[in-house]
């Protein structure tokens, strides 16, 4: 019954926790707080711009440079301060190296049980999909990938994920402005697909359909 209870309260504290994340990255990505946001998408494209023009050792190499070049500098400046005004602050960066970065076992344990049920579902989703438990669902993934391979043949993956920024961090703001206008013809065309598959599943061979729970 204890660990029954253990685990009902690990799943609960999981969840909880991944509800938070969920509302962090929505505030994020619908520019909640300006400067939060801007700060992210700022590092975000310059990062994935430096890594299309140079290969991610140099990146790595450079933005590791830069931060030794930054703390480097500023820890040199405050010594000489120091020097000139006679003080004794001690190490600029003394608060931070005391700061306690541990990471606990509970923390670890709640993101690994977060990560797995995303995992499972969608391993067991895939899985529906490659051994064809639902023949439309399965022929809807052969015609995005055969649609890929088109994209793929225009844009290399870093562009990709270029423009995934880009939609990520103005999508949500065009959707929350034209909400009532987006939905109502996403309704159109989620009505005409569906209306178009149930056809296609009314044709099919009895064991082909889609077997209803």
């Amino acid at each position: 019954m204890a660990d029954t209870t253990g685990f009902q309260s690990s799943h609960i504290s999981s969840s909880v926790g991944e509800k938070g994340g969920n509302c962090a990255v929505r505030d994020l990505l619908f520019w909640r707080d300006v400067k939060k946001s801007g700060l992210v998408f700022g590092v975000t494209m310059v990062l994935l711009l430096s890594l299309a023009a140079f290969s991610i050792i140099s990146v790595i190499s450079y933005l590791i440079l830069s931060l030794l070049t930054v703390t480097i500098s500023y820890r040199i400046y405050k010594s000489v301060m120091q020097a000139v005004q006679k003080s004794d602050d001690g190490h600029p960066f003394k608060d931070l190296l005391e700061k306690d970065i541990t990471l606990s076992s509970d923390s670890i344990q709640k993101k690994i049980n977060a990560s797995l049920a995303h995992i499972n579902r969608a391993s067991k989703h895939i899985i529906r999909l490659f051994l064809v438990e639902d023949l439309i669902d399965s022929l809807k993934l052969a015609l995005l990938m055969w649609l890929m391979t088109y994209v793929g043949a225009v844009f290399n993956g870093i562009t990709l994920l270029i423009l995934g920024v880009l939609v990520a961090f103005t999508a949500p703001l065009v959707y929350e402005k034209y909400k009532v206008q987006i939905d109502h013809y996403v309704s159109l065309v989620h009505n005409q697909v569906k209306s178009i598959t149930e056809k296609i599943q009314a044709k099919l061979p009895g064991a082909l359909k889609k077997k209803t729970e």
